[in-house]
């Protein structure tokens, strides 16, 4: 299985084969991160930043 380092924690992260292509999603199981494949070779993630909408003014 392809392994991965959590960018937020530094942990080893085992992905699927699946998981391992640009752009899949994963959560690390040691932090919680939110995290996305931003390359393949070397097998990279990135933070994905949370996404709380806009503001609207009412």
């Amino acid at each position: 299985m392809p392994r991965a380092e959590c960018p937020v924690c530094e942990a080893s992260i085992r992905l699927t084969k699946d998981e391992a292509t640009y752009g899949s999603r994963v959560t690390c199981p040691e932090c919680g991160a939110s995290l996305e494949v931003v390359e393949e070779e070397p097998l990279t993630l990135e933070e994905v930043a949370e996404d709380w909408g806009s503001a609207k003014d009412y």
